[in-house]
């Protein structure tokens, strides 16, 4: 070890240069720098081999932490993934649970919907049903009371007294008879000659006769009517209007105005009108849900010119006609004549035809009332009930 060492260890001599020696005549190198820097030299290999060491062991320190931390990352990265995993089940479910609760909230919507309109079906079958029920909420009307009182059995029967319209053309005649029985036979025969020689003056007429056809009369009279009744959503009926001296417009305006602010309860007024004969004025808002309140509240005060008035409001109800069914029915002393010249003025003629149609012999008997119209001319008929 030591001859390997003297080979690389070059001696330095003060006498000269490096590369003197006992063979160029100097002086013998000492021993004892060349210990003291061997000494040194393997102190400083013993601090590498040292260190050496050290670093080995860091080196491994860092490689076991490496190792360590790389199985640290990896159980990181599946606990990642398991969690994107688990979070994207629980996006999914999130999901589908929202979804679910909107479909379950859009049907309690149409099922709200559906409720509110039974619910309008049924109280508009129960004001069908029994009108009474709307009484309170009515506008209130001064009436005098001056027909019959009837049996409770009958309150919630319509009595129609008829008014039947019937059109007459030109060249035709209503007659009627006392009896039925002479109107029946009249029909039975048809056609009738009319002597026209009846009159006086009429000598140049002399025996000259006209022909006539007979015929019952039959008129639709309703069997079956039923009357629907329908509260608007959006109209009030406001009443107790005060007498203000105003035109019926400018009334209108300052009602608009007050009902149409928020503030006051109301909303966009749509329309407004005055009921015929009434003192009432019928407001249509723009919007669902503005009427309703206000027809709870019953009554108002509105600032109308100078002074505050108490006003009550109404819901509006309109009704209807929702079915109608009509049936022949024939009048028993009535007969429509027709086919009747334009021969003689209206007077003459209507006298010629009752004379002869009171005539027992002609099949007639007592003639109540006839009516006759002339060629060229129209009329209408009006049949009411027959108290007989």
């Amino acid at each position: 070890m030591e001859a390997e060492e003297c080979s690389f260890v070059r001696l330095l001599t003060p006498e000269g240069p490096e590369d003197g020696g006992p063979e160029d005549g100097g002086p013998a190198a000492s021993p004892e720098p060349v210990r003291q820097e061997m000494e040194r030299c393997k102190e400083r290999c013993r601090a590498l081999e040292r260190e050496h060491v050290e670093l080995q062991m860091a080196k491994e320190a860092i490689e076991q932490r490496t190792r360590e931390l790389r199985k640290e990352g990896e159980l990181l990265h599946k606990n990642l993934e398991q969690q994107m995993c688990f979070n994207r089940d629980v996006e999914v479910s999130c999901q589908m649970d929202i979804l679910s609760a909107k479909e379950e909230k859009n049907r309690l919507r149409q099922e709200k919907q559906m409720l509110k309109q039974k619910l309008e079906e049924a109280r508009n079958r129960v004001l069908r049903e029994d009108p009474v029920m709307m009484l309170p909420a009515l506008p209130e009307k001064k009436m005098v009371f001056k027909g019959l009182v009837t049996n409770k059995e009958d309150m919630n029967k319509l009595m129609l007294t008829p008014l039947i319209r019937y059109p007459l053309q030109g060249g035709s005649a209503l007659i009627i008879f006392e009896k039925a029985e002479v109107a029946q036979r009249i029909v039975e025969m048809k056609e009738h000659m009319v002597e026209l020689s009846n009159g006086e003056g009429l000598e140049e007429l002399d025996r000259c006769r006209v022909r006539v056809q007979a015929a019952p009369v039959d008129v639709l009279l309703p069997s079956v009517l039923e009357i629907g009744l329908t509260r608007s959503s959006r109209s009030i009926i406001v009443s107790d209007l005060p007498s203000l001296g105003i035109p019926e417009e400018a009334l209108l305006d300052k009602l608009e105005l007050f009902f149409s602010k928020t503030k006051n309860g109301g909303g966009e007024v749509e329309s407004r009108e005055f009921l015929d004969d009434s003192g009432q004025v019928v407001l249509t808002f723009a919007q669902d849900g503005v009427a309703e309140p206000l027809i709870a509240r019953g009554h108002i005060q509105v600032l109308l010119g100078k002074g505050k008035y108490d006003l009550k409001i109404s819901p509006h109800v309109s009704g209807g006609i929702t079915n109608l069914q009509l049936q022949p029915s024939r009048c028993p002393r009535t007969v429509l004549l027709s086919g009747i010249p334009d021969v003689l003025g209206e007077e003459p003629m209507r006298d010629t035809l009752e004379i002869h149609f009171q005539k027992a012999s002609r099949g007639g008997g007592e003639v109540e009332t006839l009516a006759y119209v002339p060629v060229g001319r129209q009329g209408v008929a009006v049949f009411t009930e027959d108290a007989g």
